[in-house]
């Protein structure tokens, strides 16, 4: 997996460097604060994840769905697309004597670019798009004819755009006609790579404003490369695009990620996670071990510090277009997935995928990751608090049990006997609403009805509850604590209470039966068998010897 800046994570960051610019705390062009600003966030973004990974909290990277996050990515594509226009156009002094255009929303700076399309500079827009058109080109090529020439995965397309278009630059003196060029790039510190602890006191003004950005970004990196070593590193890509013999650890995945955003805060570094995108092409064209990353990161080193003269001439312009080739590969699987959920009819999904866009586009990033987290959390929480209990009955002619609200036409139901099985485990999070949706189930058939309705079962119905607790793999006290209110308040109605494919004696769950007094509630162990029939069996035992208390002459006879 190659860990680098992502376009995410670094537009967050540009978001915090803003709101400093915005509050006053550092100058529209004090690019040394600026980096200082960027090292900060990045270094809270390492302690963050350093921490979660000593606290083996790898199992978060789950609760981010992934219509948020394919509404969230895309929406930071089709963000970075519109700021690269800008310069793609040459417009950034027009953007500047105006004010505002590049503190504004997506929405804005579209407005300003349709109203200032006729002073766009015509050699930036056609030396910037027409790298953007190559780069698209060759790319295109390249995935329809690697499966054939697997070799094209190592023509080095963008860097041929980059080197011609510094050599016609300064062939055709293309700065003199008001092209801009990447110029001289020198450290303002004399060094290549300074050192400069982020934590220090007079930077706790600038820790204060990144304190949620940094944890968003920690977030959305780790799930980032939680995906890409998943998909390249266990399993579950292709034929030759993993790397060999490599497990996932979550919790090690966490650790070595905050430790390696710690030490590029103290540099001023971009916070780096692990690419999918990146990581399949270093695959792609041979990397199977982590070797690969070390000599990238040494051949990136030796670039710096050699190689960034011979790129004078650079136009600025041509960047800004590879940075749009980044943001257009985060937008192009977005219509790929919005067909997969008109298909499967995932409104929801849909609902929020493009919320969270709209809330991006229209006016902001952090309202849109705000939002869509909210959201994304809230149906967490409401379907891990939702009770799934169910009433079964008999599929004709055989021992069978299904669920018959799926088709209760076909089912048999047992006369003086309701059936209902507990699938999941029992915990606080979802025994809250179980005695009202099991109330609902008498009297219905149904948790799907409405509480105001009237009771359409006949109470005689119910003179034998049978509990199928086989999917209850856990159970805590809270949980407990409902079960045994739920048995006492049916046994005190005189209402015979089984239990069916109970855990064995000894287990966890059956030992918290037997401390909470349940076992001896139901009338002993014998109440406790391993199916369903068993139990319908006890219930006609029981009513036999009910008939012969009250008939004590017909049992004599």
């Amino acid at each position: 997996m190659v860990v680098g800046p992502e376009a995410a994570g670094s537009l967050l960051v540009g978001s915090v460097v803003r709101t400093s610019v915005d509050i006053g705390h550092s100058g529209d062009e004090d690019a040394e604060m600026h980096a200082r600003i960027a090292g900060v966030v990045t270094g809270m973004a390492g302690a963050v994840i350093f921490i979660a990974g000593l606290t083996r909290l790898g199992f978060l990277d789950s609760v981010l769905s992934r219509p948020f996050l394919r509404g969230f990515i895309s929406a930071i594509g089709f963000v970075i697309l519109v700021d690269q226009l800008i310069p793609e156009m040459g417009l950034n002094e027009e953007a500047k004597r105006i004010g505002g255009v590049s503190h504004g929303s997506s929405v804005d700076k579209i407005v300003f670019l349709v109203e200032h399309v006729g002073s766009a500079h015509g050699l930036t827009t056609a030396v910037s798009f027409a790298s953007f058109a190559i780069i698209m080109v060759c790319r295109t090529l390249k995935r329809r004819l690697q499966p054939r020439f697997p070799s094209v995965a190592y023509i080095p397309d963008r860097f041929i755009v980059v080197a011609l278009s510094a050599v016609f630059a300064w062939a055709f003196r293309w700065d003199k006609k008001g092209l801009e060029i990447l110029g001289d790039v020198k450290s303002s510190t004399g060094s290549p790579f300074p050192f400069h602890w982020p934590f220090v006191p007079s930077y706790m003004k600038h820790v204060r404003e990144a304190m949620s950005t940094s944890f968003l970004i920690a977030l959305l990196g780790f799930f980032e490369s939680s995906v890409a070593a998943k998909a390249l590193g266990g399993g579950e890509g292709r034929a030759g695009e993993g790397l060999q013999g490599m497990t996932l650890s979550a919790n090690r995945e966490l650790i070595a990620l905050g430790v390696a955003n710690l030490v590029g805060g103290c540099f001023m570094a971009l916070p780096a996670f692990g690419g999918y995108g990146r990581s399949k092409v270093n695959a792609s064209t041979g990397g199977r071990t982590p070797m690969s990353s070390v000599f990238l990161s040494l051949i990136t080193i030796i670039c710096v510090l050699f190689l960034l003269p011979y790129f004078y001439y650079l136009p600025k312009g041509v960047l800004s277009a590879m940075v749009s080739v980044v943001a257009y590969s985060l937008i192009e699987e977005c219509p790929h997935d919005i067909k997969f959920f008109i298909k499967i009819r995932g409104v929801s999904e849909l609902a929020l995928m493009f919320l969270i866009f709209g809330a991006t586009i229209f006016y902001s990033l952090p309202l849109g990751v705000a939002l869509g987290m909210g959201l994304s959390i809230l149906s967490l929480i409401r379907h891990a608090t939702k009770p799934r209990i169910q009433i079964l009955g008999k599929v004709p002619g055989t021992s069978v049990f299904e669920n018959a609200e799926d088709n209760p036409r076909s089912l048999e139901f047992i006369d003086g006997c309701l059936i209902v099985k507990i699938p999941e485990p029992l915990t606080f999070a979802n025994t809250g609403d179980l005695k009202n949706r099991l109330s609902r189930l008498e009297a219905t058939g149904s948790t799907n009805a409405h509480p105001a309705l009237p009771r359409i079962r006949p109470v005689e119905h119910d003179k034998n509850i049978i509990f199928d607790v086989h999917g209850v793999t856990a159970l805590d006290g809270s949980g407990t604590q409902v079960l045994t209110e739920i048995v006492e308040g049916y046994i005190d109605r005189g209402v015979r209470v089984f239990f069916c494919r109970v855990p064995a004696k000894g287990t966890p769950i059956y030992t918290l039966f037997e401390k909470s007094g349940i076992v001896e509630t139901c009338g002993g162990p014998d109440h406790f068998v391993g199916s369903v029939e068993e139990a319908l069996k006890m219930t006609e035992l029981d009513n036999a010897d009910n008939w012969y208390t009250d008939h004590p002459n017909e049992e004599e006879a």
